[in-house]
């Protein structure tokens, strides 16, 4: 007897094959989740400018005077001041972001309209 041409439906598949509107799920997400992602980052960066402000008097020079005065002290700190350092600059981050994500924990995947809705996103 002859044999069939295998058309492969037997074999393991190799990777998922995913259709043109799967990926743009994915895509979406992604790319939701990484501007989610952003934003807490710019926020956290932005409230430690807000912290240098702040012990700064609130104005452009006092800022910059903290700064500097930061900056001196950064450059000549020893090798284990300087990890001392980024530590707890690593754990502060941490923990504004922690912080803003737990605020901002709708913003990762927002509520859903009901179908009908007249307003469905």
């Amino acid at each position: 007897m002859a044999t069939g041409i295998d058309d492969g439906g037997d074999r393991p598949r190799f990777g998922p094959k995913l259709t043109h509107r799967e990926w743009q799920s994915v895509l979406y997400f992604m790319l939701h989740g990484l501007g989610f992602v952003a934003s807490v980052l710019l926020t956290t960066w932005g409230l430690f400018f807000l912290f240098f402000l702040a012990i700064g008097g609130f104005s452009f020079d006092g800022f910059i005077h903290q700064l500097n005065n930061f900056t001196t002290r950064y450059v000549a700190a020893d090798t284990a001041r300087t990890g001392a350092f980024l530590n707890m600059f690593a754990i502060a981050h941490m923990i504004l972001s922690t912080a803003l994500i737990i605020f901002r924990r709708d913003r990762i995947l927002s509520a859903r309209r009901e179908e009908g809705v007249p307003r469905h996103g």
